[in-house]
């Protein structure tokens, strides 16, 4: 199942159940894919300030078009992060299906400029109850050597910031060297 927006700003025409066309809110540029259906545990909600830090311009990487969603019970999250700087290990980007496939295809998949992070490790945690997250698809990113296309793959974002002790997440797990 796909959670289908119907908002002006985000949709071109809507019929019933199926989209025609997504549109970025931020440059009016088509989005590829839709926001999927979510695990339980997750409650739509209206957070305009978290919205407007996930969502990016073409190229500039981040979400597409995406919405907020208010976390009511645990919900497992992973991220991929770069053993080498530990303080990524607890980042604002994760996914809610485990990671598989080569570093390069979920480079591709997710927006991820390799001078982004070196992709080698893998962690799971819980989402906090109470926390707020934004689901949606990839934003096109421009890397120094490439450019990454939209991507209809759902990431998720979360404010995060460890510097300041503010944490979505808990009983984090590592799960060690990945792919």
């Amino acid at each position: 199942k796909r959670l289908i927006l119907c908002a002006p700003l985000w949709l071109v025409a809507c019929s019933g159940t199926k989209a025609l066309l997504v549109t970025s809110p931020l440059d009016g540029e088509a989005c590829v894919g839709v926001i999927d259906a979510v695990p339980a545990g997750l409650t739509p909600v209206d957070d305009p300030a978290l919205l407007k830090e996930a969502l990016g311009k073409s190229g500039e990487g981040k979400l597409c078009t995406g919405r907020v969603f208010a976390v009511s019970q645990p919900v497992s999250v992973w991220r991929v992060w770069n053993s080498a700087k530990s303080y990524t290990e607890l980042g604002k980007w994760w996914a809610l299906t485990k990671p598989a496939g080569t570093v390069d295809s979920y480079r591709e998949e997710n927006d991820i400029c390799p001078e982004w992070s070196d992709l080698n490790q893998l962690t799971r945690c819980s989402l906090k109850v109470g926390s707020h997250i934004v689901v949606g698809p990839g934003q096109s990113a421009k890397c120094a050597s490439l450019m990454y296309k939209k991507s209809p793959i759902n990431q998720v974002y979360m404010a995060n910031d460890t510097r300041i002790n503010m944490v979505q997440v808990e009983g984090c797990e590592q799960l060690g060297t990945w792919p």
